[in-house]
Parts: structure tokens; sequence; C-alpha cells
């Protein structure tokens, strides 16, 4: 009866395991994916902050032709 006992024990304690592992691989998955996710998001983010550097440039060396222009305007 006591090894009756010990077996049901150990695998109560083995189901628990278990079923932590599999939430715990779920969890996981799920953060993968959110991972996943975020990095597209950054990526996204990383090309309209270039294209928006690029952008300033180019009215920086607009601005600056218009001020050659009109300082040759005006001598």
């Amino acid at each position: 009866m006591d090894n009756q006992t010990t077996l049901n024990k150990l695998s109560e304690k083995v189901s628990t395991i278990l079923e932590k592992y599999h939430a715990l691989k779920s969890e996981n998955e799920m953060m993968r994916n959110e991972i996943v996710t975020l990095k597209a998001d950054c990526a996204l983010k990383n090309q309209e902050i270039e294209r928006l550097h690029e952008e300033n440039a180019q009215k920086d060396i607009e601005i600056e032709e218009i001020v050659n222009k009109i300082e040759s305007i005006l001598g």
C-alpha cells in the first residue's frame, strides 16, 4: 500500500511538472512571436527615421542653395 501511495505522489508530481512545462513552453512561444513582431516594427521605424534624415539633409541643401542665391542677388 505504501508503494502505491508513493507511486501516486510521484505520478502527481510528474503531472504537475508536465503542466508547468507546457505552460512555460506556450508562454515562451508567445514571447518569441512578440519579439519577432517588435523587431519588424523596429525595422520599419528605423527605415522611416533614415528616410526622414535623408529628407532633412536634402532640405538643408535646398536652404543653403536658396541662401546662396539671395546672397548673390544682394551682392
